[in-house]
């Protein structure tokens, strides 16, 4: 056996090149126009424009462990409690909060207590988180925190 012997025993099929015009004519099947018609044509995959119109998500955050409290000033709470201006002394809580509507009666979150604007009033205040100037304030007008 010599080397102009061997032979595949496959053939190899030439690829048909369209567009050449020809016996196909002018357009050779590709039609007129248009995105399929011209060489090098490559329809991108509908996964990948889906991708594409999906909303970017931006950061990652974990949820807080725990609520924020609910933050109040003293000034905010001095206007709320002009009703009790004959009373004493008052005990600040979180029902008295939710009695006094300045708390959703659902809540059931911390709650602290600043010290932006005045207080006259004496108060005691209990079971509520309170700042170094709302305490000053508080006992500078005669209430107590516990």
């Amino acid at each position: 056996m010599k080397l102009h012997n061997v032979h595949k025993s496959t053939h190899e099929k030439r690829k048909h090149r369209i567009g050449r015009s020809g016996k196909r004519g002018s357009y050779s099947g590709r039609g007129v126009k248009g995105q399929k018609s011209r060489s090098g044509r490559r329809i991108r995959p509908a996964e990948r424009d889906l991708i594409i119109r999906l909303p970017k998500r931006r950061g990652f955050a974990n949820k807080e462990k725990r609520a924020k409290p609910s933050i109040f000033n003293l000034g905010e709470l001095s206007l709320a409690l002009k009703a009790h201006a004959n009373a004493k002394s008052i005990v600040l809580d979180v029902e008295f909060l939710r009695k006094e509507k300045i708390l959703p009666l659902h809540f059931k979150g911390e709650v602290k207590l600043l010290g932006d604007g005045e207080i006259t009033m004496p108060l005691e205040v209990k079971g509520i988180k309170v700042s170094k100037s709302a305490k000053e304030k508080i006992e500078k007008a005669g209430g107590k925190i516990t």
